[in-house]
């Protein structure tokens, strides 16, 4: 899920002690992590249902950090896995943006296992379609159940950004995009519209 990008100073080269780092999520990542290309509509990898993780080891933990790398690159507050054409039921979620590991947030083999019935419609982007954006209704208050990264379950509750997070997120892990989620004839244009850009190179 994209976000719009937030005006960060750089760090100072020579820090005073004491002071709080003001380096962005991607360069306290990115130097050291390695970073994926992230696929866009039309992969067929984002239309597919992605397969539920069964081993839980250090090439696990190796692949979340990366997706935590990658979508901080990107501007991003979450990233499915398949996002990076891998297709694992992971994904990674910061909805502060802010490289705090306290907020980072790894889900696997998650589902929603309640959902409130009052709804929310807001505007919504993704790493894997640009710079499209709409409004998509999700509902207001989402429980999840997932694993963490050693396999042991969790649940998680979530609401306004991170619940429209979670939702979004999940989708990702089902091939459903949230052009599927608005109406066909939105759907048609953007289609149109990211058609047009591949023939032309610009996709």
């Amino acid at each position: 899920m994209s976000e719009a990008s937030k005006g960060i100073p750089a760090e100072d080269t020579h820090p005073v002690p004491g002071k709080k780092s003001t380096k962005t999520p991607a360069e306290k990542h990115s130097a050291t992590v390695k970073l994926h290309k992230i696929v866009k509509y039309p992969e067929p990898v984002l239309a597919k249902v992605a397969d539920r993780v069964t081993v839980f080891d250090d090439n696990l933990r190796q692949l979340a950090e990366e997706m935590f790398a990658t979508m901080y690159e990107a501007r991003g507050i979450g990233l499915a896995a398949p996002q990076i054409a891998v297709a694992k039921q992971l994904t990674v979620i910061d909805v502060p943006n802010d490289g705090n590991p306290e907020d980072q947030l790894v889900l696997v083999n998650p589902e929603i296992i309640h959902h409130s019935n009052d709804t929310l419609y807001e505007e919504e982007g993704c790493l894997s379609l640009g710079d499209v954006r709409e409004k998509v209704k999700r509902a207001a208050v989402v429980k999840v159940r997932a694993q963490d990264l050693t396999g042991k379950w969790f649940e998680i509750e979530g609401d306004d950004l991170l619940g429209r997070c979670l939702q979004h997120e999940i989708d990702h892990l089902n091939g459903v995009l949230f052009i599927d989620r608005i109406s066909r004839l939105k759907r048609e244009l953007i289609v149109r519209r990211i058609r047009k850009l591949i023939k032309l190179g610009e996709w």
